[in-house]
């Protein structure tokens, strides 16, 4: 929630210039639009404040604004200022496939504060349902206390507006001592509420407009809107903006409201309205109660709906339709702006994993884990079925980690950077913390000693457009690329579950990217870590390491077996260390007990 905080924070400011250029658009076209597509552009920015809470990632637009999303990701400069380019003199690590040497990304940690605004955020939400729930009390003390209505000459009038706004549903009608102005309320069950004082001071045209004004709520669905006000209100309690816009919205809904009642009148009853509006202005208040509608409103409120009665004209066919594409329009440009809105838009953090089709046996091994959070996937391809421990880590999205290296390796074959037969890179000079990376490097010791500058220096070749077209053609996790080739894949932008590593293993073996076979070859020989007469274990290991501290491990591979080919990845995460050496061991000890693999590689 920490994390949300932090990016429903940036969403807000974005919504700050929406709301802005909203209210600023509608200005300028008030004259161009009827009064209801005015109020139905609400429904509009209703729907947009609900993007932040959606779970979906939208169509991301153009990249405007790419810093906020940096931001959303928490990482420092580009991955070059990280690496530890110094050693001290003699300083050595052993050179096997085990060490998974990994470089540390500086993150700044916005848990403290998104914490703190989570709390003041929360505080508020309760508040703010405190408030509902008195005020929901307090009506329903009115209800309890409301008679069903009894005057014949208001019944009558009653039924007559229901016949003429063509309503067969009944609506039951009360009377009470407790209001003083009319109001409808419920979606399901609406029920009409009547102040008695106005009952009593009986004038049947005023009653009348009152009547068809509340059923003008109901014909259009008002009261439903009325829910979504007060979800938007309750969550964005600390937004003036979003206040503002809620109190607009009830004003145009109530102008909206009049417009329909006097497309049902007579030009000459336009006048009558308007002086009934007036003379029971004094009589009505303000309603304190969430869920209802009325016909009520503050004295400006009046002001506008007087003008708009004085000044209101039949609409012609053609503005309608001028107004619908002019709606049309602005609710397309809305659309655009979705994607900044959502708190998942830097990311999709869970892919789709479609059981339908597919035999997936779901497995216990919390014994093995022993305080690892985190997952084991296995597809046997012979007899096309899955053994899964933990679904939910295993569809959840993370940093490939050094494991992303084999398809940056791939990139760099098929673009004919390095050849299988000459895949040399020369080191570039500087000093590194692991030795095994102060040298020229091969794709097998590049691939062995987990030597990121060797894979940033393909990538670097490749750009980063030609990376994103990759990443797309090869379907790769979220194909969510921020930064730089140097930081894409590093503990940044780009994730992928482990499930999604299974389909990228098979894609790879089985070459259902279509790419050379000989490339395709020069990288499973690069990941073969064992050979013997028990078959072969090919596998890459992968270790997200943040602020010195080993936040994630991944083993993913392979076990040919005869006729069987096993594809696995295992991803542990913990607040202990989690590294690639420790998934690797953990893995073995499942293969073991499945008895697929027995021989631990050295």
């Amino acid at each position: 929630m920490a994390e949300f905080m932090i990016q429903f924070l940036i969403c807000n400011i974005f919504i700050s210039i929406i709301i802005g250029i909203f209210l600023l658009v509608k200005y300028l076209l008030k004259n161009s639009l009827t009064n209801r597509m005015n109020y139905n552009l609400w429904y509009l920015l209703l729907g947009l404040l609900t993007f932040p809470f959606l779970p979906v990632q939208p169509i991301r637009f153009l990249q405007v604004f790419a810093w906020f999303g940096n931001f959303r990701n928490a990482s420092s400069s580009p991955i070059g200022s990280v690496i530890h380019e110094t050693v001290s003199p003699g300083q050595s690590v052993a050179a096997n496939w085990m060490n998974d040497f990994s470089i540390s990304v500086s993150r700044k940690t916005p848990s403290a504060i998104g914490l703190i605004l989570f709390i003041l955020w929360a505080a508020g939400i309760f508040i703010m349902i405190l408030l509902i729930v008195k005020s929901l009390r307090r009506f329903h003390n009115i209800k309890n206390s409301a008679l069903p209505l009894q005057n014949p000459a208001v019944r009558r009038l009653y039924y007559e507006c229901m016949d003429e706004m063509h309503i067969k549903k009944t609506i039951p009608i009360y009377s009470t001592a407790f209001l003083k102005s009319p109001l409808i309320a419920g979606f399901w069950k609406p029920c009409i509420y009547m102040p008695i004082h106005l009952i009593s001071d009986y004038n049947a045209d005023s009653i009348k407009y009152m009547l068809m004004h509340e059923l003008g709520h109901y014909k259009y669905k008002d009261a439903l809107a009325n829910y979504f006000m007060n979800i938007i209100g309750v969550l964005y309690w600390f937004h003036p903006l979003v206040w503002y816009s809620l109190k607009e919205m009830k004003n145009d809904r109530e102008i909206a409201c009049d417009t329909s009642v006097l497309k049902l009148l007579n030009e000459n009853a336009y006048e009558d309205y308007g002086n009934a509006l007036i003379n029971l202005a004094e009589k009505m208040s303000l309603t304190p109660f969430p869920f209802t509608t009325g016909i009520s409103g503050n004295m400006k409120q009046m002001q506008k709906r007087i003008l708009n009665i004085a000044n209101y004209h039949p609409v012609s066919f053609r503005k309608t339709l001028h107004s619908a594409a002019i709606y049309g329009i602005i609710a397309f440009l809305l659309l655009a702006t979705a994607p900044f809105l959502s708190t998942q838009a830097s990311e999709n953090n869970r892919c789709c994993f479609d059981e339908t089709n597919r035999n997936v046996t779901y497995i216990d091994l919390n014994d093995v884990f022993d305080g690892y959070n985190g997952s084991f996937a296995l597809y046997d391809a012979t007899e096309d079925s899955w053994q899964i421990y933990n679904k939910e880590y295993a569809t959840a999205r993370i940093s490939p980690a050094s494991t992303f290296k084999l398809y940056s390796a791939l990139l760099g074959l098929e673009s004919g950077f390095i050849t299988p037969e000459q895949s040399m890179i020369p080191w570039n000079g500087q000093n590194y913390i692991y030795d095994q990376w102060n040298a020229d490097q091969t794709l097998e010791s590049a691939m062995q000693n987990s030597v990121t500058w060797y894979f940033q220096a393909l990538d670097r070749q490749a750009g980063l457009p030609a990376i994103k077209q990759y990443i797309g053609e090869i379907d790769y996790g979220n194909q969510f690329i921020e930064g730089d080739t140097a930081s894409y894949w590093v503990n940044s932008s780009l994730k992928i579950s482990p499930v999604e590593q299974i389909e990228m293993l098979k894609k790879l073996y089985y070459n259902h990217f279509g790419f050379a076979p000989e490339n395709i070859k020069a990288v499973k020989d690069s990941i073969r870590l064992s050979s013997t007469h028990a078959g072969t274990l090919s596998g890459k290991t992968g270790t997200e390491k943040v602020n010195e501290k080993n936040i994630s491990g991944w083993f993913i591979g392979y076990v040919e077996k005869g006729s069987h080919t096993y594809f696995f990845a295992t991803n542990i995460q913990s607040g202990k260390p989690a590294s690639g050496p420790l998934a690797a061991k953990l893995t073995f000890s499942i293969l073991s007990d499945l008895e697929l693999w027995d021989t631990y590689p050295e």
